[in-house]
């Protein structure tokens, strides 16, 4: 036999062999893996089925207000409601359950016709706990949206039981003399503030505790503060101290001291880092 036949039928053998020995693609297609069992959720238990939903829906960093980033932040939480009826019946209060800004903030949507709250349907409204307003932003000219008419839909939150007032500045101070704007005065921004915190107030049917925070800047005697909490006295309700600035208890001495400052103190840097800043400057 000539050699060039030898080495055809030597190669020949072994591709035979080989193949003999290989699954066909055939068969790997047909050994399909068993289907999977679909997921029984609701046989979870309901405390179970809250924290998942809390997993899922809550967000890291409220108050939750109009924001260009809410597609990316918000939108991809909300699709869980399209999985079915019962588990939006289910989930759509743990998500509105989370803080809600009053009153928008960022600059984008901060003079829109329109806050987040007058958008929401009715149901989500009767679903909020708590309510932020940050007070202070536009104080020379508050946009139309700061109000508290019955297109805000304030009346339809029968759930709500917690409003944070958030002051940043008290334009009332010394340092805003001559930026307040033509014919206003140094009480134009708290009477603006007074009234709208008794609308809020006035049309809210359950609520029970006003909280107060503010910059460091903003003192617990500050015209602005004890204007906002005679409002709440007012009204019979519950004031309580915000954790960013530290204000003691109601009655308490002197408050106004930022828990920082209470560290410091404790530590005796305060007049170190008086005299340091001095040198500095």
């Amino acid at each position: 036999m000539p050699p060039r036949a030898r080495i055809k039928k030597t190669v020949s053998v072994v591709t035979s062999a080989a193949t003999s020995t290989t699954p066909s693609a055939v068969q790997s297609r047909d050994a399909s893996p068993p289907p999977r069992q679909p997921f029984r959720f609701f046989d979870l238990p309901s405390e179970l089925r809250v924290r998942i939903y809390e997993e899922v829906l809550l967000v890291p960093n409220p108050p939750i207000d109009l924001d260009p980033q809410n597609h990316r932040t918000i939108h991809p939480r909300l699709s869980l409601f399209l999985v079915s009826l019962r588990l939006h019946e289910e989930a759509y209060r743990i998500f509105y359950a989370q803080p809600f800004l009053l009153y928008p903030f960022h600059g984008r949507f901060f003079h829109t016709k329109k806050p987040l709250l007058s958008r929401l349907p009715t149901r989500y409204r009767e679903a909020i706990t708590t309510l932020n307003w940050r007070i202070g932003p536009g104080w020379s000219a508050p946009p139309r949206s700061q109000n508290a008419n019955e297109s805000q839909g304030l009346r339809d939150c029968k759930s709500l039981r917690t409003l944070k007032l958030f002051v940043e500045i008290d334009p009332s101070d010394v340092i805003f003399s001559g930026f307040r704007g033509y014919g206003a005065s140094e009480d134009t921004y708290q009477w603006f503030c007074v009234h709208l915190l008794r609308g809020i107030c006035g049309q809210v049917p359950g609520l029970e505790t006003v909280e107060i925070d503010g910059f460091p800047v903003v003192k617990r005697e500050s015209p602005l503060v004890v204007a906002l909490r005679g409002v709440v006295r007012e009204f019979g309700l519950k004031v309580v101290w915000g954790p960013l600035r530290g204000w003691a208890k109601e009655g308490d001495g002197v408050g106004g001291e930022m828990g920082l400052e209470r560290a410091m103190a404790g530590l005796g840097l305060v007049g170190k880092v008086g005299r340091v800043v001095d040198v500095a400057a």
